[in-house]
């Protein structure tokens, strides 16, 4: 007999989701934090709350920067988390950077502040979206790893608050003093979406020799009481030495693009071989030599 409903039938068409495993969901977790953090910190902006808006960015750069090491380590990388990690830090370090900077005093120049918010905000997503492409271009040379193009997002957004700090540490926030961070802002902006290397540092970190293992961590220790005792202390003289530190990147990105360049040359060329007359090809049609693979490539 026929019923018009019958379960079992439809039960075995239904879709059967895979189970996920925890170690690929935390790292995505911690993302998560990391975006409600940077959503907070607009809120305190709006409320006038500044010295929490401004920690919750530095907590939510704390998380961008574990959240990928945790990855790795737990083998629990995917593209879900990658587009993820890069709509998170679009809004935390791009959007609530220029939002907390038009609050506090960027408009006070009107139209001028907002476009630099704005711009601001703009070049985070333009930086985030070259360096997803970025990643899957196959000619980049092997030293390039060890670079940014670009100053990185995170690093963008505690860079460019360096006005709010100079303001909390006493700087009177007179009018050439809103000016001169909106120019600031801007310089900031700019060299994010530049060709500029910037040492990122992803290769350090990974091992810990045993001897070092007590002082990393009272330096950890030492690093974190500050930044809670002094936070506009630490966070100015982290920025300083941070934009000092720029020209020494790109001084060493160019040695080793010199130094790769200097191997390729001193490669031989294989020499072609002469073909036989019995080979595949007669001898009157030439045998193009074989590429080079330590070619130099377009260094990005």
């Amino acid at each position: 007999m026929f019923q018009p409903f019958d379960p079992d039938r439809y039960e075995a068409r239904r879709a059967r989701f895979r189970a996920i495993p925890v170690r690929t969901l935390l790292p995505n977790l911690i993302t998560l934090l990391a975006l409600c953090a940077g959503l907070t910190g607009i809120r305190m902006a709006v409320e006038g709350k500044l010295e929490y808006a401004l920690a919750a960015i530095v907590f939510a750069a704390a998380l961008d920067g574990i959240d990928g090491r945790v990855a790795r380590m737990l083998k629990g990388t995917s593209r879900f988390g990658a587009e993820l990690d890069s709509l998170a830090d679009f809004v935390n370090f791009g959007v609530a950077p220029g939002l907390i900077l038009y609050f506090w005093g960027l408009h006070e120049l009107k139209s001028a502040g907002w476009i630099a918010a704005m711009v601001f905000a703009i070049c985070a997503a333009l930086r985030l979206a070259r360096f997803n492409v970025a990643i899957e271009d196959p000619n980049r040379p092997a030293f390039a790893a060890n670079f940014f193009v670009g100053m990185p997002a995170p690093a963008g957004a505690i860079t460019v608050l360096l006005p709010i700090y100079l303001s909390f540490l006493g700087v009177p926030r007179v009018g050439w003093f809103v000016s001169v961070t909106l120019v600031y802002t801007l310089a900031i902006a700019f060299i994010m979406v530049s060709r500029l290397p910037v040492f990122s540092g992803k290769k350090l970190g990974k091992r810990v020799p045993t001897e070092m293992v007590l002082p990393v961590f009272i330096l950890v220790v030492l690093f974190v009481a500050l930044l809670i005792s002094y936070p506009w202390e630490v966070l100015t003289a982290g920025t300083l030495m941070y934009l000092a530190s720029l020209p020494f990147g790109v001084l060493s990105y160019r040695r080793l693009a010199r130094e790769a360049a200097g191997v390729s040359a001193d490669q031989p060329s294989s020499p072609v071989q002469p073909t036989a007359p019995h080979a595949e090809h007669p001898p009157s049609t030439p045998v193009a030599p074989a590429a080079d693979p330590e070619r130099p490539t377009r260094l990005n």
